[in-house]
């Protein structure tokens, strides 16, 4: 099964709500890990776990195996029991966002938007109009001062996805690129001028 799925995706969302903790840190495996065990007496390899959480790339599906343990690790029989429960269950996976948000057509031209993710990640943004953004300040980012890019949403706790990212003062190719993809972002703040 694609580890993208929303069956599973739901289901990572479920063991954290169930753990009261959010998987992001190699601390978090080796906890998640040894709840695992507590629960189904079953082991999943931490390793598993980071590749199942994305936070290890280069894996696109998931063992049959490690869903069924997952599953019975929040009480039920095995994955497929989860799927199908899943499925006659009246919940919608769609609803308001809550959290701060910028969205760029409500910013004037000169405004300055301050983002941060984890680990350390500081960037502060310059808005030049039409969801275009330049990087006035960066630190411990592989996004530079003078790069530019193109998004139309920040939320906070939310990863961001910029597209038309243009290094290299506009030479190189323009690319995708995703900010705060394991935690989203941890600050959002506007100034105006």
């Amino acid at each position: 099964m694609e580890i993208n799925s929303p069956e599973i995706y739901e289901l990572r969302l479920r063991i954290e709500a169930s753990i009261k903790r959010k998987i992001q840190t190699p601390a978090d495996f080796d906890f998640l890990r040894g709840i695992i065990w507590e629960r189904t007496h079953e082991q999943i390899s931490t390793s598993t776990l980071k590749r199942l959480w994305g936070y290890v790339d280069g894996v696109d599906t998931a063992r049959n195996s490690t869903l069924n343990v997952l599953s019975k690790s929040l009480g039920y029989n095995n994955w497929d029991d989860f799927v199908n429960k899943l499925k006659l269950e009246n919940q919608t996976n769609s609803d308001l966002v809550l959290s701060k948000s910028v969205v760029s057509c409500d910013l004037s031209i000169g405004d300055t938007l301050s983002i941060a993710w984890q680990p350390n990640r500081v960037c502060q943004l310059s808005y030049l109009g039409n969801d275009t953004f330049k990087i006035i300040k960066a630190e411990n980012s592989k996004l530079k001062v003078g790069d530019t890019f193109r998004c139309g949403l920040f939320i906070l706790g939310e990863p961001v996805y910029i597209n038309e990212l243009r290094q290299n003062n506009g030479t190189g190719e323009p690319k995708l690129f995703v900010i705060g993809n394991k935690s989203g972002l941890t600050k959002l703040k506007v100034e105006t001028f």
